[in-house]
């Protein structure tokens, strides 16, 4: 029996380490000042004595949801492994921050409405009203291309669409150009530089009208699951 429990806890203790993330907040850009090192969901970032005050971000292992208010309210952002020098958007106006990639059926996000369930298998449009199914021709239900990049906000000029990992953007003629952005299927990280490197962020399916921090400045992609 003993032997049970010890071969249970070893396991336990493994599986927490296969799905455990950790990412460090600082109160400066540019990975300067203080900081606090996170591993577990944080509700009140205020408990760790760092409520809006984080300026850039290393994220080591997972992908994790940093939100501007308490209990993951108010706007929200992805954060895949990688270097953020800065945080345009979010610069000290982050208060609570969840892993969300630990392999669970199901994740909440919260919006005016309140808090809804969203399957990880099924993506929504995101617009001024909230989450809701896209009605716009039904394109997330249709085949073709998993990324489709547009040179313009709100999914406009000049566009690329793709299926594939892409080293340079220059290959295709889009390096810096992306905008916006539709994703049908996948998670896929975009980089602002070529082979990957530099600033990283990490999207699933949606439609994204405008790219913020990384406007015209994506230079490699590649599917990440």
């Amino acid at each position: 029996m003993k032997r049970l429990l010890a071969a249970a806890a070893v396991l336990a203790t493994f599986t927490h380490a296969a799905f455990a993330g950790e990412l460090t907040l600082f109160s400066d850009s540019n990975f300067r000042g203080q900081r606090v090192t996170i591993d577990r969901d944080a509700t009140n970032l205020a408990d760790f004595g760092f409520n809006d005050r984080a300026s850039s971000v290393v994220v080591r292992s997972g992908t994790w949801l940093l939100c501007e208010h308490a209990n993951f309210g108010g706007r929200c952002a992805e954060f895949g492994p990688g270097e953020y020098r800065e945080l345009p958007g979010f610069n000290d106006a982050i208060s609570s921050a969840r892993q969300i990639d630990r392999g669970q059926g199901r994740w909440r996000d919260r919006d005016r409405d309140g808090w809804r369930d969203h399957d990880r298998d099924e993506w929504r449009d995101r617009d001024r009203n909230g989450w809701r199914d896209d009605d716009r021709g039904g394109w997330g239900n249709r085949g073709g291309a998993d990324v489709m990049m547009f040179a313009g906000p709100g999914f406009e000029g000049p566009q690329v669409q793709l299926s594939q990992d892409v080293r340079s953007m220059s290959d295709v003629g889009f390096n810096d150009r992306a905008s916006s952005m539709i994703i049908r299927e996948g998670r896929w990280e975009f980089c602002e530089h070529a082979d990957f490197r530099g600033e990283c962020i990490v999207l699933g399916p949606g439609r994204y009208e405008f790219l913020e921090w990384m406007n015209n400045r994506i230079s490699s992609m590649r599917r990440v699951r």
